[in-house]
This record gives structure tokens, C-alpha cells and sequence, in this order.
């Protein structure tokens, strides 16, 4: 091993200033300053000075040449992002993973017309969807249902929408925590995209048109071109016109993602991206249950306004940058950049209160706009190294967060009741100018704020891992992560303020036994934890500022088998404990109680089974229990799902898919408001009509089965798609 010592100059902070500038324009200026103030934090906390040092190097080493050229690795679908980029030479691969991992490329997502992040979910074993209240993603994962854990190339992406697929390589789906790699949250997984990247040495181009029942159509283009060796520039673009089964449900995105990867040296590379959002949709929360079931006559009602007052608005600009770096043939290294602004605004009206066989409901709503600036600086290290007779990957990292996030909260008013809820006739469509007395009303929804708030967090983070190759047959991880989680919350409408700051370790472990190349034997362990201020900082009141974060912890054991080159299986059970800080009522003492319990096993079969036919298909079930002994809301008794490929020509294929939902309870600790389960039959069809050209038939819901995939409370459940037919065009040049 040779060990470089490199003295920086100060200098280097100027520098800094002037690529951030020249990289994000002089119109994000905004986000230097966010810098700038992360550096400031860095002399005051001791954490963060090996990370800072690992920044300045990387930003120097392209002035090292090496004479050996490092071929870029690009593994899709077999390898984790990740693993991609701590790789030293060959990523590991997910047989070598020590927990449950689903990977779906771009390929798939075409061929089964998966159009938003619910869908790949949907056939993912041990993760189900949740509604959202009709404006996020929001999935459940073994049983904790989470709107936050998203990430994009390893960084996290925790503002609430639905995301595009238009500019992504592959989605990537782990269960269980994951704090080391991925920090707070991660309590149940995480779901990581990946993004298209410029390409070196190579022009390529591709048109994808696609069209529904619905009257839904969305068109995406990619075109990548590269004028020498050492650079490429590649962009993205992409329109959505969103229509379904629903009355007034309507909408539209727009998705603009230019790429560049310059080839700064033999060893070094950098990525620049910028991404513009802009969506617009109309929000739908779902119908009401009676005799603890949705109500099947209210199917075709939507309990939403269609003069505008149901609607989510998104605005985005989003830039990257990932320097990458190989030191020697035995260490690498990785930097990240990213900083963005967002602008969310969603209203909406909802049904709050039924009463089972009535001919009126209660309706109630909010106005929510929010305002996010996020600034994120996140790199590693990974040496690999000797030691006796075994082979140790260490993994050294760190992540700075700066946040600000501004929030106000807009009840209902109606002029009938000065409240927020009004009682309205049950009709098709609803009337709200009129309610059910038949007196003339109107709401304002500027006229009762709620709650306005502006959240500052602050996070340092460091972590370590070391993968040990201590034979051939045994590998053992091992690893911790500390975060310290700095947040004030100013309540501006009532002059106060609330601030608290968490220190956590979060460990990890894994063991691996391979008896055959093929086959895998793990166990792993971890923890996470999830702060007080929740997933989206809005709030923090005096009494959850003095209680500590709740900690998640999870096991799983586990075998993956490599049937062949194309074909995997992988068969799991795992538990997790949520460990919760409570305060006694009387005694204002604080105690620990178990809060959500959830085990369960996992099953997955994935790849070609024959020269003609591809299969996914999985098995889920699990059980838990909530801390006050009931059962837990939106964990389906059992999960079923496959999705078959056939090739009848080297032409033409067809797939038919299921996917079959166990009954899930809609609240905790009450099994009498149910989510029935359901099945639902997807087929598709193939046909290259040229080497350039490819058509594709998605009919969804085959069989129109009526379900309810999902649901916020009992009274808003949501209605699924029956039955559609999309058909698509993809031109390649």
C-alpha cells in the first residue's frame, strides 16, 4: 500500500466558489451561500474534517495522471447503484447483498407500462402502496408506511410528488433499514432511482409515444451525442397528459433533464445535471366506507371539487454534480453535489364523515403550499486492502445537509358553519355552493391559516464500512453510520420557536456463507431512526422537541441462488421493533415502549426460466402488531404477484401478469374497516416491427375487477383503475 500526503492550499475555497458559480449560474447564488455556511459548520464540528478533506482531494487529483485507462463499469439490473460506485473493479453483485433487493430496469418499465413508482411496487413483494391523500408517492415498506425514503443515485429526494420515469436507468427497492448508506428514515427500505447519465463514445437516440383509453398520452425523448473522447452531452424531455377512470381527474408534467460527463483525466470523471419539473394534477382522496367496507354505489362519485379546488401544483429545478475518482488500483473516491429548490402547492377536498346508508357527508379540506432549498454534499472513500489471509473493502463517507423549508397549512371555512367541515347531498358530481339543508355556502380558503411554519435542518453525518473476505465461502460486513440532526421550527403565525438536535449511531452487520459459487446463506442487522419532527420537518411542538427519535431495528436471514447467469431466486424472513419515547401524562416522566412490531418472509423468483419465457413473481405475508397490542393499518395479510414473458418469434412476445392484494386493515387497531383483497390481471404484447421500431400493447386490469387498492382513512379509499388498454411506439436512431 503507498499512502500520498497532499497539502491543499486555502485557495481552494475561492476555486470552489468559482465552479459552483460557473456550474449552477449566477441565478442560484442562493445555494453557494447554503454552502458556504455548511463549510462555516465544519470548523465546529470534528465529525466532518476527515469528510471536508476527502472533498478537497478529490477536487485536486485530476492533476494526477495515471497511465492506465479504468473502463467504466455499467451493470444494469444485477448490481446496485451503489455497489456500482464503491466498486473497485468488478460491482458486487446482488447475490453478494446481505438483504432482500428488487431491481427494475428501464427495459421493464417499458414493457410493462409502468407509468409512476406505484406500479413497480405493486409487483414487489413486502412493499405495498399507500394513497398519499392523492399528491405523493407513498409506500409501505414491511409494514411502516413512509413518504420520504426516495432517493435518486444515493441522495436523497424526500419532498412529496409523484416522480417521473422518463430519465431513469433502473429503480431499486431494499428491505429493511439502511441508515449507513442512506441515513435517517430507511425504516422499512428504500426506494433509490437511478438516473440516465451521459454516455462516452457513443450517439444514440430513442422516441417513446404512448396513448390510453383514458385519453392519457405521454411522449419522451433521449438523444445522447458525444463530440471526442472525453466529454458527451445527453438530454432528456418529457410530456404527460394524465387522464383516468375518474370524473375531473386530469393533469400534465413536464420533465426537461440535460446531461453532461466530461472525462477530466485517465482516472477522473465528472457528471453535471440539471433537471426542470413541472407538474400539475388533478387530487383525488378516495371514496367512503360503510359496514367497515368501501362503498361499492359510490364507485363513479368523486368527492373532490371540479371547478380547480382539488390540485396539486409542482415547480423544480434540481442540479448534480458527481466527481469520481480513482486514487490507485486499490482506492477510489466519490463526490456529490446536489442543490435544489422546489415549489409544491395541493388543495383539496375530502370526505371526512359518513354515516353508513346516508344520502349526505361531511366534507373537509385544507390548502397546503410548501417551499423547499435543499443543499447536499455527500462522498466516499473505498480502499481495499490485505490483511493476513483476508481481503478487507473499507468504506469511508460522509454527508452534509442544508435545508430550509417553509409551510402553511389552510383550513377549510365555510360561510354556513365558520368551520371547516359543512355536511353536502351525495351527488354526481358533488355541489358544494349548496349544502345539505339547501342553504347557499361558500369555503375561503385563505381565511383560516392552520399553521405557519419555517424549518432550518442541519445534518452531519460520517460512516464506516468494512466488507471482509475472510475465505472464499465466508464474507463478513460490519459498519456504523452517526448523525447529528439539527432542526428549528419557527412557528411564524404564533411567534415561537422550537429547536432539537439528535446524535445517532446506527450500526449495521452482515454475515455471508457460500457454499457454491451460486448460493448465498446471510444474516444481517441494523438500525434506524426517524426524528421527532416527522419525514417533513412542518412541525415541532414543545413536547415532542423533548423526546428522543424512534429507533428502528431489524434482522433478517435469509439464501440467494443463482439458478444460472439469467436467473435468481432469493427466499427471506426478517423482524423489526420500533422502539418509541413516550411521556407519562401525569408524572412527566419519559419512558421507551415498543411501538410497530412487523415479521413476515418474502419469496422472489426472477429472469429466464427457458430460451423463450422471462418470469418475476413473489410471495409475501406478514403479520404485526401496533404498541397498543391491535393490528397495524396497510399491511396486507399476503401479497402475490408474477409476470410472464413469452417469446413466440424473435418478433413477437406476449406477458400476462397478476397481482393479488390479502386483506389489510385501513386503520390501527381496528380490524372493522377493511380493505377487501383483491386480484387484478395485467396482459401485454410486443412486436418489432423493425430493428429501430417496437409497438407495444399493455391491457390493464383485464378481467375489470372492481378494488380498492388503497386507502388514506376510512373514508377516503381509492377506486382502481378498471379496465384500459395503452398502446405504444418506441423509434430508436
Amino acid at each position: 500500500m503507498k499512502a500520498t500526503l497532499l497539502v491543499i492550499p486555502l485557495k481552494v475555497c475561492s476555486f470552489s466558489d468559482f465552479v459552483i458559480k460557473k456550474s449552477l449560474g449566477e441565478k442560484s447564488s442562493f445555494h453557494l451561500n447554503y454552502v458556504n455556511k455548511i463549510f462555516k459548520r465544519i470548523s465546529d464540528d470534528i465529525s466532518a474534517i476527515l469528510f471536508i478533506c476527502f472533498l478537497l482531494i478529490s477536487s485536486f487529483v485530476v492533476a494526477q495522471d495515471n497511465d492506465e485507462d479504468v473502463e467504466e463499469v455499467i451493470v444494469k439490473g444485477k448490481v446496485l447503484y451503489s455497489d456500482q460506485v464503491t466498486a473497485l473493479k468488478t460491482p458486487v453483485p446482488v447475490l453478494n447483498v446481505p438483504q432482500t433487493v428488487s431491481i427494475v430496469t428501464d427495459e421493464d418499465i417499458r414493457k410493462q407500462g409502468f407509468r409512476q413508482i406505484g406500479d413497480i411496487v405493486r409487483y414487489t413483494p413486502g412493499v405495498n402502496t399507500s394513497q398519499g391523500e392523492g399528491h405523493r408517492d407513498a409506500v409501505v415498506f414491511r409494514g411502516v408506511r413512509s413518504t420520504a425514503d426516495f432517493f435518486q443515485d444515493g441522495v436523497r429526494d424526500d419532498v412529496q410528488y409523484y416522480r417521473s420515469l422518463y430519465n431513469v436507468e433502473q429503480v431499486e427497492i431494499l428491505r429493511g433499514p439502511n441508515a449507513l448508506l442512506f441515513g435517517r428514515g430507511g425504516t422499512g427500505g428504500v426506494i433509490n432511482r437511478v438516473s440516465k447519465k451521459a454516455v462516452l463514445g457513443e450517439t444514440f437516440g430513442a422516441i417513446d409515444f404512448g396513448v390510453d383509453d383514458f385519453g392519457a398520452s405521454d411522449i419522451a425523448v433521449d438523444y445522447n451525442s458525444t463530440n471526442s473522447d472525453s466529454s458527451a452531452f445527453r438530454v432528456m424531455i418529457h410530456s404527460d397528459a394524465l387522464e383516468n377512470h375518474r370524473d375531473f381527474y386530469d393533469g400534465d408534467r413536464l420533465g426537461i433533464n440535460p446531461t453532461v460527463k466530461i472525462k477530466m483525466s485517465d482516472k477522473t470523471t465528472l457528471d453535471l445535471s440539471y433537471e426542470y419539473a413541472d407538474h400539475e394534477r388533478f387530487i383525488d382522496r378516495g371514496i367512503p366506507t360503510e359496514n367497515g367496507k368501501p362503498v361499492k354505489r359510490f364507485k363513479n362519485i368523486t368527492f373532490g371539487d371540479s371547478k380547480g379546488d382539488n390540485l396539486q401544483t409542482l415547480k423544480a429545478d434540481i442540479f448534480r454534480a458527481t466527481l469520481s475518482t480513482d486514487f490507485s488500483d486499490t482506492s477510489k473516491g466519490n463526490l456529490t453535489v446536489v442543490s435544489s429548490e422546489f415549489e409544491k402547492m395541493y388543495k383539496n377536498y375530502y370526505a371526512s364523515s359518513y354515516t353508513a346508508g346516508a344520502s349526505v357527508v361531511t366534507m373537509d379540506g385544507y390548502l397546503d403550499p410548501t417551499e423547499r432549498e435543499n443543499t447536499i454534499i455527500t462522498g466516499n472513500i473505498v480502499n481495499e486492502m490485505q490483511i493476513g489471509s483476508a481481503t478487507h473493502t473499507i468504506l469511508f463517507g460522509g454527508e452534509l445537509i442544508d435545508t430550509t423549508n417553509k409551510n402553511k397549512r389552510y383550513d377549510t371555512y365555510w360561510s354556513t358553519t365558520a368551520d371547516d367541515n359543512e355536511v353536502f347531498n351525495i351527488t354526481r358530481p358533488m355541489d358544494f355552493t349548496v349544502n345539505s339543508a339547501g342553504v347557499a355556502t361558500n369555503n375561503d380558503f385563505t381565511a383560516d391559516l392552520n399553521r405557519q411554519t419555517q424549518s432550518d435542518i442541519e445534518v452531519t453525518s460520517i460512516y464506516i464500512q468494512d466488507q471482509i473476505d475472510v475465505s472464499e465461502n465466508l464474507k463478513v460486513m460490519i459498519g456504523g453510520r452517526h448523525d447529528t440532526f439539527d432542526i428549528t421550527v419557527k412557528d411564524v403565525k404564533n411567534g415561537t420557536a422550537q429547536s432539537r438536535e439528535d446524535k445517532e449511531f446506527s450500526p449495521r452487520a452482515g454475515i455471508i456463507y457460500k457454499p457454491k459459487e451460486n448460493v448465498s446463506y446471510y444474516y444481517s442487522y441494523s438500525e434506524s431512526f426517524l426524528p421527532r419532527s416527522g419525514e417533513q420537518f412542518k412541525a415541532l411542538s414543545a413536547s415532542s422537541a423533548a423526546l428522543d427519535p424512534d429507533v428502528y431495528e431489524s434482522s433478517e436471514i435469509g439464501v440467494k441462488v443463482a439458478i444460472n447467469d439469467d436467473l435468481s431466486f432469493v427466499a427471506a424472513y426478517f423482524d423489526s421493533e420500533q422502539t418509541r419515547a413516550v411521556r407519562d401524562s401525569v408524572t412527566g416522566e419519559t419512558n421507551e415502549i415498543v411501538g410497530l412490531v412487523v415479521d413476515g418472509f418474502e419469496l422472489e423468483l426472477k429472469g429466464k426460466v427457458s430460451d423463450k419465457m422471462s418470469l418475476v413473481a413473489g410471495i409475501s405475508k406478514m403479520d404485526g402488531q401496533t404498541s397498543s397490542g391491535g393490528e397495524p393499518r396497510e399491511i396486507p395479510d399476503h401479497t402475490l404477484s408474477f409476470f410472464a414473458t413469452y417469446d413466440l418469434t424473435d418478433k413477437f412476445a406476449w406477458s400476462l401478469g397478476m397481482t393479488r392484494q390479502g386483506e389489510s386493515n385501513i386503520g390501527n387497531n381496528n380490524p372493522d374497516r377493511v380493505l377487501p383483497s383483491y386480484t387484478r390481471i395485467d396482459f401485454a404484447a410486443n412486436y418489432q416491427i423493425a430493428d429501430d421500431l417496437s409497438f407495444t400493447m399493455n391491457i390493464e386490469n383485464l378481467t375489470d375487477t372492481l378494488y380498492f387498492p388503497h386507502s388514506h382513512s376510512s373514508h377516503q379509499a381509492s377506486v382502481g383503475e378498471p379496465f384500459n388498454i395503452r398502446i405504444s411506439l418506441r423509434k430508436t436512431f
